[in-house]
Order: structure tokens, then C-alpha cells, then sequence
């Protein structure tokens, strides 16, 4: 029988050779960075890093314990209710993350007897969600409705409909409305993953059973997650979804992170940050739906060659390959930020230009 050890060098030799070998690289200043998710650039907003100072002065570093078991900090519940008021929903659940969160609420909602519908392009949790769920699952085609509703109509029994609203590696946006339209008409859960979401869409869900996931870490600039719902939805998660259950609450620093970048967000101020955005997402891609515009070139050697060589003109940006994303679709993936010049965006339309 072969060892421990002789297995795992044996699986780092085959990932080695498939030429797909990462490493995780210390980064800090002198890069220009096209590859973070911090959209509106609240990271470092001073009215965002105080409120996270004054947290860590008032109640220490940890939350300590799961919520369900140490009781929660004031700014908690104050986040979650700025939550439920900004999505427009009755409640909200902090998780520790996004992908904490997907797994929740499927493993919860897409119980026996369930069939969950999943678009082929969805996130990787949501993907873990659907795999740790005891539902039927049927991934559909990317965005085609005509299969959404022949898989609702020919369902059993009661059915969840999960998607990202703007797609991780390609930066599309979902047919939300038609989906929801779908869900009212077949009551069906609409579970929506918002977390790259900055630009919209905003969806009417009036009439509509829907859950809405975002990140905290996007652009709100902090880190963690949440669901927004229905109170008797949320109130399910609290006492079914193990993620939230069994795991330390989030750290008073980043909830009071988060409570602050909201109030920034829904004042004058996060208006001309999104503005700004839209404004440079058309400098680089004019009228693409998201912040999240990819560079596909196909082969995974040529995509990591041309990251390093825009990283060598001091530009980060990723190489995204498989299994991240389907064999022969290897790419650059762009992040742009409300952050960013028009210079150093005009510089990478002339790098990415060279180097692909």
C-alpha cells in the first residue's frame, strides 16, 4: 500500500506536469493591481478603516464564538438591518464569507425531494452548495431560459433556481428579470448570487421567493457575506445552515468596516464612486456590464506568458486557466476599480495590447 507522502508527491508531480502548478506570491506596493475585487476602492476609505479601529479599541480583535453560542456584538445586528434596508428586503444573516454563505443556503433550502437548477457557469460554491445539497441537481445551459422552463415544468415537486447575477470569469449578466418571471410562474426559490454585482442589474423581485447572497468583500471592501430574505427564510438559516451554525461570527472590525462602507455607498459620494467605475469600465470595454472584463486567448501557456508579461510592466493581472475555467479558454482577467486613472487604464489597454 503506498504511503501518505508517496501519494501527495505523486499528485504534485501530476499537477506539475499538466503545467498547472500554483504558488502563492507575497504582493505589496509597486503594482498597479487590475486584479482585486475591491470595486469602489472602500478598502481604504478613512471613514471605513476608523470604523473598523474603533471596533477593535471597543471589542478586541474576534468575535470569540459562533453567535448562536456567545450572543452577537451591537454592530452585528446594525449591519445586518443596514442590509436588509439596502437590498430592500425584511432581514439579513451575516456568514463568515461568500462561499460559507452558497453553501448555507443550499444545503438548507435544497433538501430531499428538491430540484435545484444551476447555471453552468455559476461559482464554484455554488457548485460545493449544490454538491453538499440532498436535491436533484440539473445545471442548465449558461442563461438559456428556453431549458430553465422545461426543467420547471417537468419537475416533481418544488424547485430552487441559483445563479450568479454577473458571472465571476466572463463578467455577463444573468437574464434576472426572465428568471424571476419564470420563478413567480413555476414558485420556484430564487436564489441570486449578487457578489459582483456593483453595476446591477437591480431586479424587481415582488411576488418572487428569492434569496439574495452578497459579499461584504466586493465592493463594500471588507470581508464576509450575507443573505437578505423573507424573516422566515432568514430565521430558517439561523437555525439550519451550518456555516452560520458552527462558525466564529465575523470579527466586530469587519462588520463595523462593512455598516461604514454601506452608509458611503448610499450617500452622494457612492453614487460619483459608481459613476466613476462605469466610467472606466468603459475606457477599457465601452458598455460591458461589469467591472470584470476578461481577455480570453485560449491556450494556458500564452495567458500565464502574457500575466507576466504585463506584471513585468507593473500591472497585476491574473492568468485565469483550468479547472478555474473550461479547457481551451484560458485568460486574462480584468478587475477594474473606481480607483483606478485613466492613465494607468490607458496603460493597460497598450499592454494588454502587446502582450496578447
Amino acid at each position: 500500500m503506498r504511503s501518505w507522502a508517496n501519494w501527495v508527491e505523486g499528485e504534485c508531480r501530476a499537477v506539475g506536469a499538466a503545467g498547472r502548478w500554483r504558488r502563492i506570491v507575497d504582493l505589496d506596493e509597486g503594482l498597479v493591481s487590475f486584479a482585486s475585487n475591491d470595486y469602489l476602492g472602500l478598502s481604504r476609505h478613512p471613514a471605513v478603516v476608523d470604523a473598523a479601529h474603533a471596533a477593535l479599541d471597543r471589542w478586541g480583535a474576534g468575535a470569540g464564538a459562533a453567535r448562536l453560542v456567545a450572543g452577537s456584538r451591537p454592530v452585528h445586528g446594525e449591519l445586518e438591518a443596514a442590509l436588509a434596508a439596502w437590498k430592500g428586503d425584511p432581514a439579513a444573516l451575516l456568514f463568515p464569507t461568500g462561499y460559507a454563505a452558497n453553501l448555507g443556503v443550499l444545503a438548507t433550502f435544497a433538501s430531499a425531494g428538491v430540484r435545484v437548477l444551476s447555471d453552468e457557469r455559476n461559482h464554484a460554491s455554488i457548485v460545493d452548495g449544490c454538491r453538499l445539497s440532498r436535491a436533484e441537481v440539473c445545471v442548465y445551459r449558461h442563461c438559456d431560459l428556453d431549458q430553465v422552463a422545461g426543467l420547471l415544468r417537468s419537475a416533481p415537486g418544488r424547485c430552487v433556481v441559483v445563479t450568479d447575477t454577473v458571472f465571476s470569469m466572463d463578467g455577463d449578466v444573468a437574464p434576472v428579470a426572465a428568471l424571476a418571471e419564470l420563478c413567480a410562474r413555476h414558485r420556484a426559490l430564487l436564489v441570486l448570487d449578487e457578489a459582483h454585482a456593483v453595476l446591477g442589474p437591480e431586479p424587481d423581485l415582488d411576488g418572487v421567493d428569492h434569496l439574495r447572497v452578497g459579499t461584504l468583500s466586493k465592493y463594500l471592501g471588507s470581508l464576509g457575506a450575507f443573505v437578505t430574505g423573507s424573516r422566515p427564510f432568514v430565521d430558517l438559516l439561523v437555525n439550519r445552515a451550518r456555516p452560520f451554525i458552527f462558525t466564529t461570527a465575523s470579527s466586530p472590525a469587519d462588520a463595523a468596516a462593512g455598516l461604514a462602507a454601506i452608509t458611503v455607498l448610499r450617500s452622494d459620494e457612492g453614487a460619483r464612486l459608481v459613476e466613476r467605475l462605469r466610467a472606466n469600465v468603459d475606457l477599457l470595454a465601452e458598455g460591458h456590464p461589469s467591472p470584470i472584463v476578461p481577455i480570453v486567448i485560449g491556450d494556458e501557456d500564452a495567458a500565464v506568458a502574457a500575466s507576466t508579461a504585463l506584471r513585468e510592466r507593473g500591472l497585476l493581472v491574473p492568468a485565469i486557466r483550468p479547472p478555474t475555467v473550461a479547457p481551451g479558454t484560458s485568460r486574462l482577467r480584468i478587475s477594474v476599480s473606481a480607483d483606478h486613472t485613466t492613465a494607468q487604464i490607458q496603460a493597460l489597454v497598450e499592454a494588454v495590447r502587446d502582450a496578447s
